[in-house]
């Protein structure tokens, strides 16, 4: 798994200003949550800076957060009590995690923010899954999002230099990302982000992480959803866009399609 821990404290700058909120956050996700109960007991596994556990929690969920990156769950430990929210947050990456829950313990499991594609390659992302499926009761759902990786593979190995300028806690700053495209769906690409702090008053300050990625086609993943026992129940990937959904359910013992 490649870490975040550099950019933990800015991880805001990569986050939409729609989405920055907590409850805003929790709203994109209106169509999956209307899929389980409102008291659900829910696992954040790639939790980031915590908007979508803290959003949840807000919503009266039991929320369990956890992340690869250390840094990333004091992040979300602060937000959670930043906004008085009951979020239990825990360091662990995803093939760690039935070493801390037991089999079934959630209703419903999120893997956002794009994160999956660190897992290493089709075996990583397979455990991966398999963690996550083993977590989730019967009838439950998983709540993935995605980078369209045909489109990004698409466009080569290049230099994205954000055209404006991102404002957070009274800073701005520039977004910047180098892609490094491999010839292979199966090599290991990187993705090196940088957040450049202009401030007029004061010198230019970069944080930047280079992340190893993995990237997967969107069928691929269908397949890999249903080999660890997960139906795919919506899939918004279109073509064209930037970033697709998917929510996927655990079959009930009676189903037999699985």
């Amino acid at each position: 798994m490649t870490s975040y821990d550099s950019l933990a404290e800015v991880y805001e700058w990569l986050i939409s200003d729609a989405k920055l909120p907590p409850a805003e956050f929790a709203a994109a996700f209106d169509d999956a949550l209307s899929l389980v109960p409102s008291n659900a007991r829910v696992l954040d596994c790639s939790c980031g800076t915590g908007q979508l556990a803290v959003g949840l929690a807000g919503r009266g969920m039991e929320v369990v957060a956890t992340d690869a990156s250390a840094a990333m769950v004091r992040r979300t430990a602060e937000l959670a009590e930043e906004c008085g929210a009951s979020v239990r947050t825990l360091r662990a990456d995803w093939q760690e995690l039935p070493d801390h829950f037991g089999d079934a313990t959630f209703d419903a499991v999120f893997c956002v923010g794009n994160s999956l594609h660190h897992a290493q390659g089709a075996s990583g992302r397979a455990a991966a899954l398999a963690s996550m499926s083993r977590l989730l009761r019967r009838g439950g759902h998983l709540v993935l999002t995605s980078r369209n990786w045909e489109l990004v593979r698409s466009r080569g190995s290049r230099l994205d230099i954000s055209d404006r300028l991102v404002r957070r806690n009274g800073h701005d700053a520039v977004v910047i990302y180098r892609w490094d495209i491999a010839p292979q769906w199966a090599d290991e690409h990187h993705i090196e982000i940088a957040i450049a702090q202009v401030d007029a008053t004061g010198p230019v300050r970069v944080r930047s992480e280079l992340l190893s990625s993995w990237p997967y086609r969107h069928d691929q993943l269908e397949d890999e959803l249903q080999s660890v026992g997960l139906r795919t129940v919506s899939n918004t990937f279109n073509p064209d866009a930037e970033n697709y959904t998917v929510i996927a359910t655990k079959a009930l013992a009676r189903d037999s399609s699985l």
